[in-house]
């Protein structure tokens, strides 16, 4: 094994690899090999910046030395290439898009970077629109994204960290941050987490989320999913660190805090008036979301005498021939609304919203009419499914869903108290939970005055001349102006 060369160690390396390329080059009577996966490479750039010269310094006068000398200081083809030394460093290079020249009675191969991966264009958001700003969105391609990250942020305090994480994918991750601004225990942290991600493979970014999550089991999300480019620039020139990964069209920001994910980036674009009002609607409804099908049995079942009269009648006549206990009937609609939900995001798009509008329209009525359920309830549960749809950051709205049925379930057994002793809890635990050491409820638990101005409300841009210390301290931003 010892004595085989190179070569022979990576065609045994890539003998089941039926689609790999061995293209031998004779060169003054020395046997030169590429090798290469068509699929993955740039092939036309392959042809004219190293076969042909190859095949070019065939035809002249002969000089093996020279090409040899030219070979070593880089000079010999008009692409850069590098050395690699190990047979099996040199198979995954093939296998990632390179393509690799072996030299006779060279110990080492060179290897040119001049990779071809199919893409998509760059298109609209499609989960974060908005009606004013950037439509752009990051794709598959990281590089691309890197590319539109940097046409947002022109400046060489932009850093990026590489690594290589997945046993068999190999996968490409991109730690960004402006150097500055962020807080160094935050970045340390972070950067030794990915460092430490043994897994086999990734094929998405919420798998890194989670490999770095471990050990924390709170339902709310401590990372923010964005795909778009002025979001995550926003986000770093606050101070926040950004993943991004090959293969997925969505970056990783951290940290987070809870009125951080209740924000989104139209909020920006529009006047403050607009957008102070917008932000408003949504921090209201969101609460309506979670607590409202609770609060409606519990009322209902335990503390009727706290609703009107004639409300209360108009309930009491709605619910008079139904056969199940105001909880069951609120578990049967939430279930059959996820239910629902779930088919039109499964539905192919062009019906789906057609489909899981329609279906529940129909079934909503043909309930109330066969005495399933009550018309009162078809309200409260279609007012918190379209509330539910207001949350901007899906985890979050997924966290908000699941407490639902929490919620539910305390408030139809234990009336009032159970919902309190219930949102207590959620709120105790949103107190003491932290995002990469930011507590999460910051700037309400703890005050932060300073930071309340783009917090619930939105306050004009010319008052925000400070950044927010949930993500930033005062030191990095001092140092951040000197330069």
């Amino acid at each position: 094994m010892a004595d085989k060369s190179i070569l022979e160690l990576m065609k045994e390396l890539l003998a089941e690899c039926s689609d790999a390329v061995y293209q031998s080059i004779n060169v003054y009577g020395h046997a030169c090999m590429l090798i290469y996966m068509p699929s993955i490479v740039d092939t036309l750039s392959l042809q004219e910046f190293v076969s042909t010269p190859l095949k070019s310094e065939a035809n002249s006068e002969p000089d093996w030395p020279g090409f040899l000398e030219r070979l070593d200081h880089g000079s010999a083809f008009a692409v850069p290439y590098i050395k690699a030394y190990q047979a099996d460093r040199a198979v995954e290079l093939v296998v990632s898009g390179n393509a690799v020249l072996s030299v006779d009675g060279l110990p080492y191969v060179y290897y040119f970077e001049i990779t071809h991966y199919q893409k998509r264009t760059v298109s609209e958001s499609q989960n974060e629109l908005v009606v004013i700003g950037p439509q752009e969105a990051f794709i598959e391609d990281v590089q691309t994204n890197l590319s539109l990250l940097r046409h947002k942020i022109k400046h060489a305090d932009l850093k990026t960290k590489h690594f290589s994480i997945g046993k068999y994918t190999k996968t490409d991750v991109y730690l960004v941050y402006i150097e500055g601004l962020c807080k160094p225990e935050i970045l340390t942290e972070f950067t030794e987490k990915l460092e430490n991600i043994t897994i086999d493979g990734v094929l998405g970014i919420s798998i890194i989320a989670e490999q770095i999550k471990k050990g924390q089991y709170s339902p709310f999300p401590i990372f923010q999913y964005t795909e778009r480019p002025d979001s995550v620039a926003a986000s770093l020139m606050e101070g926040r660190v950004g993943v991004l990964q090959d293969g997925t069209p969505s970056a990783l920001l951290t940290p987070v805090t809870f009125f951080s994910l209740l924000q989104s980036s139209e909020d920006y674009y529009q006047s403050f008036y607009a957008g102070s009002w917008i932000r408003l609607v949504r921090f209201f409804f969101s609460v309506v979301s979670m607590l409202l099908p609770s609060l409606y049995v519990a009322i209902t079942t335990f503390h009727s005498q706290i609703i009107p009269s004639d409300l209360l009648l108009t309930i009491a006549a709605a619910r008079e021939n139904i056969p199940f206990s105001a909880l069951m009937e609120a578990l049967i609609m939430e279930l059959t609304f996820e239910a629902l939900r779930e088919a039109g995001t499964r539905i192919p798009k062009p019906v789906g919203q057609t489909v899981s509008i329609i279906g529940g329209i129909v079934i909503g009525q043909a309930a109330v009419q066969a005495g399933i359920v009550s018309a009162p309830m078809v309200i409260v549960v279609s007012i918190t499914g379209i509330a539910s749809y207001i949350i901007p950051h899906l985890e979050l709205g997924l966290t908000f869903r699941l407490l639902r049925f929490v919620l539910l379930v305390f408030g139809g057994t234990m009336g009032l108290l159970g919902v309190f002793v219930a949102a207590f809890v959620i709120y105790a635990h949103l107190a003491n939970l932290k995002s990469f050491g930011t507590p999460y409820l910051q700037p309400v638990a703890p005050l932060v005055f300073q930071d309340w101005k783009d917090t619930i409300l939105r306050v004009p841009s010319s008052f925000m001349t400070k950044r927010s210390t949930s993500f930033t301290n005062s030191k990095n931003e001092k140092r951040q102006k000197q330069k």
